[in-house]
């Protein structure tokens, strides 16, 4: 699980939106070239917490898979559950 920054908000200068967009155009033709976004200063994109790592399971507890000899026992049973 991973907690994310979210813009304030009540920014005064963003208004919530976490920056600013603005479209530009081509010098040469003044032809709509892109769209670039200017992130406001009370939302950072790259903070990121990681809240619940994923624990992993000691080697004795891991599960093993049988061999595929036909004939060696494994320690789980192929019959259906009912």
């Amino acid at each position: 699980m991973v907690l994310a920054d979210t813009p304030d908000p009540r920014c005064a200068d963003c208004g919530g939106a976490g920056g600013h967009r603005y479209d530009y155009g081509d010098h040469e033709t003044g032809e709509y070239a892109g769209t670039d976004w200017d992130p406001c200063p009370c939302w950072d994109e790259n903070r990121r917490f990681v809240l619940l790592p994923l624990p992993r399971l000691p080697r004795r507890l891991r599960r093993r898979t049988p061999g595929r000899d036909p004939w060696s026992t494994s320690r789980y049973s192929d019959e259906p559950p009912f």
